[in-house]
């Protein structure tokens, strides 16, 4: 069998490649980290989605079908046209 002998890149190359993965690492483990984050947020607008939905169907009750102004706190009623056949 034939003996393969071993010859190393330059010091320089070496470090290269090295400073090259660890910054490929960082980015990866910083988009897990963003991922992360996105499905924690995701997450928590459904939430506060339902919370809304839930928020609307109390004032629907409490005042009927209504248009809410945000700036002011005003409303007015939604009025439906009946079906003209």
């Amino acid at each position: 069998m034939k003996k393969v002998e071993t010859t190393s890149i330059s010091t320089e190359e070496l470090e290269k490649i090295q400073k090259q993965q660890e910054t490929l690492s960082d980015t990866i483990k910083a988009i897990g980290q963003l991922e992360s984050q996105k499905h924690a947020l995701l997450h928590q607008q459904a939430g506060l989605s339902q919370e809304i939905e839930e928020f609307k169907q109390e004032l629907e009750t409490k005042y009927g079908r209504i248009r809410i102004n945000i700036e002011d706190g005003s409303y007015t009623e939604i009025v439906e046209e009946e079906n003209k056949e």
